[in-house]
């Protein structure tokens, strides 16, 4: 199928990653509506992609070559023990990924976007429809309203495309929350010892009734110390509930700081304890967790992606590498195609089911390492392994799935 105008609502990886897969298909026009007027790149988080599925992904021209990326090896498994500085490994796995910048990713999938994409910031969308004649009509917050043949919704957790294709879909609180963090791998030379003594592994802290893991990634100005803490919530009453950023990036108060040094002196090895406690106020935000799926992704001319179709623990380290597959697979549809209506119906068939199967991977693997966590210091390498299998249930492994052919 040849021809069409495509509007893309949501500018960022799954956004840019949708249009540009909608012009290697064939569409003679497609604009992407982005409501943040700043710069998406400065954003810091820390993410990771398989290394099959970046393979895959390359393949496909949807993952751009030349964006930095950190290796990584292993994943270790450490609890908090007297007398161990970074702590006492119980289990160590392979763990075959690449971390990136948030930041910097963004910054490649735009860049590679072909020039024929109308990228328009600062234009808030505040709903969509069908309209008299099957088209998606667009109506943005200056009242004005644009018809396209075909509406893709990136527009993340609170995606008005989704209200419109699944109205009954909400998030789910899982009931505890996570603390993300990042600063300058300089900085651990201020720590006894100097250095990562493991910059090529994912080192994961264990303690009853959560976890947090902890890795390299590049970073605009040097490589950066990431991670992710999951515990259960201040029941101080500090915390929203109806947002999936309650405290942005600088914005924590001295309460809720107060709670993760608490944690983090009582929780973790010294060593990484203290790593984390250089982590920057600026550079640090707390968040609850969610999870949403969705009875499909397709309805008229509407298309949902990323995580607008589905929002996935960050256990499963998918995040990305989905996004980019909902683009690979739809353009791929979109060849094999000669109505709309045939490119909808495949691409709901490729990635419903996909997506369901993410989250209820991300759900286990929650229960499993935050809110059911098992006696780690008292288990063996052994028993350790056994417990991973357990939570993948038969999954080959976390950081999603192979592409379908």
């Amino acid at each position: 199928m040849q021809g069409g105008t495509v509007a893309v609502i949501g500018g960022s990886i799954a956004g840019c990653a949708m249009a540009s897969a909608a012009v290697r298909a064939g569409a003679d026009e497609v604009v992407v509506l982005e409501r943040t007027r700043g710069r998406l790149a400065d954003r810091g988080l820390g993410l990771c992609v398989h290394d099959d599925r970046a393979a895959e992904l390359a393949a496909a021209g949807a993952l751009p070559s030349g964006i930095p990326a950190h290796r990584l090896e292993r994943r270790r498994w450490v609890v908090r023990e007297p007398g161990a500085e970074g702590g006492r490994l119980i289990w160590e796995q392979p763990f075959p990924f690449h971390s990136y910048h948030w930041g910097l990713l963004w910054r490649g999938l735009r860049a590679a976007t072909p020039d024929g994409v109308r990228y328009r910031q600062g234009v808030t969308v505040a709903g969509v429809a069908a309209d008299a004649g099957g088209a998606a009509e667009v109506r943005t917050a200056d009242g004005s309203v644009e018809r396209y043949d075909l509406a893709v919704g990136a527009d993340g957790y609170r995606s008005v495309v989704r209200e419109a294709v699944c109205p009954d879909s909400r998030p789910h609180y899982a009931g505890y929350v996570c603390w993300r963090g990042n600063l300058d791998a300089a900085r651990l030379t201020e720590l006894d010892g100097g250095t990562d003594p493991h910059p090529e592994a994912v080192t994961t802290v264990c303690f009853a009734g959560g976890s947090c893991v902890i890795y390299r990634i590049p970073g605009p100005d040097g490589p950066r110390v990431n991670w992710v803490l999951y515990a259960p919530p201040p029941r101080d009453g500090a915390l929203r509930y109806d947002d999936p950023t309650s405290f942005p990036p600088g914005a924590l108060t001295p309460e809720l700081r107060g709670h993760l040094r608490a944690l983090l002196e009582r929780e973790f090895p010294p060593y990484w304890g203290r790593a984390l406690a250089l982590t920057d106020p600026a550079d640090t935000f707390v968040q609850p967790i969610y999870d949403l799926e969705t009875e499909r992704t397709t309805a008229g001319r509407l298309l949902l992606a990323g995580d607008a179709a589905t929002v996935v623990r960050p256990h499963n380290t998918s995040g990305a590498a989905k996004a980019l597959q909902d683009a690979t697979a739809f353009a791929a549809a979109w060849r094999r195609a000669d109505s709309w209506e045939k490119l909808l119906g495949t691409y709901q068939a490729a990635r419903g089911p996909a997506g369901r199967e993410l989250v209820a991977l991300a759900r286990r693997l929650g229960r499993a390492q935050v809110e059911r966590t098992p006696p780690w210091a008292r288990m063996s390498g052994d028993e350790v392994a056994a417990w991973w299998r357990t939570q993948l249930a038969g999954a080959p492994g976390i950081g999603g799935q192979a592409l379908a052919p």
